[in-house]
């Protein structure tokens, strides 16, 4: 069993920080920036909080969809970077959607968010017939997670959100999804740490390394390497299930992270650029969020049409990968 993609949506902050705005705090430049990763600027959330950016992009998808929010029956938000610890997005959104039909939970499976969270749900609705409809929602705003001091990894991110509204259908699919923990210490950021009023000393040797709290720690070295493979993987692990070949696929829609990162899978498939949808130069890496959001500007620009097959491919932390191989 397949997906369809009914409808897709999405949701950009109206501020934007061009690489020259990095000049005011950090020593860095536009000619810097845009050689080394392909980005001339990025969306940033001022006011905008997680949920909102994800609740105006899964509104355009429904409207997209042309369907009552009332028939979905699952809402899945996938985000790196959650206004709370508890309640879910996803439960937020449900409510300010009126999908008050739908049941929701929030996946965190970092920049591959989107691909696990498209393949979860379609696992519901195989599973469960009396689902119609599942409205999937990648939101993220990293830039409240940033150390605005390590030039090396604050250029890099951007925030925004895309949605999905997605049915079952007997079109092409197939996916995979992994994950190597062993690098998980590489790309982190903690949440909690330890109350120090009733901390106890004890010879636990915590395998993460000492970081802020809230920011993001990333060892850009060690990230390219396993992203450089991971990409490449993804597809080629996925097509393999279903028989077709890197020549079958129109379009392949890479998580935007480094442009350096997709040129190097490009040429490890032997893919031309050309067919590879690039929006990174003014989202920059938007998490969870980037494989939907290229899509859906691919999909307005008419370049992804319907009959077209794809590839979606991303990695992230965790370490995570997935790939997910359909038919639009």
């Amino acid at each position: 069993m397949g997906i369809n993609i009914l409808g897709m949506g999405k949701y950009l902050p109206e501020q934007k920080l061009k690489n020259d705005d990095f000049k005011k705090f950090i020593d860095t430049n536009d000619e810097w920036i845009r050689t080394r990763t392909g980005i001339t600027e990025r969306p940033m959330a001022g006011w905008e909080p997680t949920w909102y950016m994800g609740k105006q992009a899964a509104l355009a998808a429904i409207e997209n969809a042309g369907i009552d929010p009332k028939d979905i029956g699952l809402v899945i938000s996938c985000t790196a970077t959650s206004d709370f610890h508890t309640p879910s997005m996803a439960s937020v959104i449900q409510y300010e959607t009126g999908a008050v039909n739908a049941g929701a939970f929030d996946l965190n499976a970092a920049c591959t968010g989107f691909v696990y969270a498209l393949d979860t749900a379609r696992r519901f609705l195989e599973t469960d017939e009396s689902l119609k409809y599942v409205l999937v929602v990648a939101n993220e705003a990293l830039s409240r997670f940033l150390d605005f001091t390590d030039r090396s990894s604050c250029i890099l991110f951007g925030d925004g959100a895309a949605a999905a509204v997605v049915e079952r259908s007997s079109k092409l699919y197939s996916s995979v999804l992994g994950s190597d923990g062993s690098g998980a210490q590489l790309l982190c950021a903690r949440t909690l740490d330890v109350a120090p009023e009733v901390a106890v000393e004890s010879d636990f040797e915590d395998p993460f390394p000492k970081m802020p709290q809230h920011k993001l720690l990333q060892n850009g070295k060690e990230v390219y390497k396993f992203a450089t493979n991971a990409l490449p993987k993804s597809f080629e692990l996925a097509a393999e299930k279903i028989g077709i070949t890197k020549d079958d696929i129109d379009w392949f829609v890479p998580h935007q992270a480094n442009v350096r990162i997709i040129e190097t899978a490009a040429k490890k498939l032997g893919v031309p650029m050309d067919k590879f949808v690039i929006t990174l130069d003014h989202y920059g890496n938007t998490s969870s969020a980037s494989i939907p959001l290229a899509l859906c500007e691919a999909i307005e620009k008419g370049m992804v049409k319907k009959g077209q097959k794809l590839a979606l491919i991303g990695f992230g932390a965790g370490l995570t990968y997935g790939g997910i191989i359909l038919e639009y």
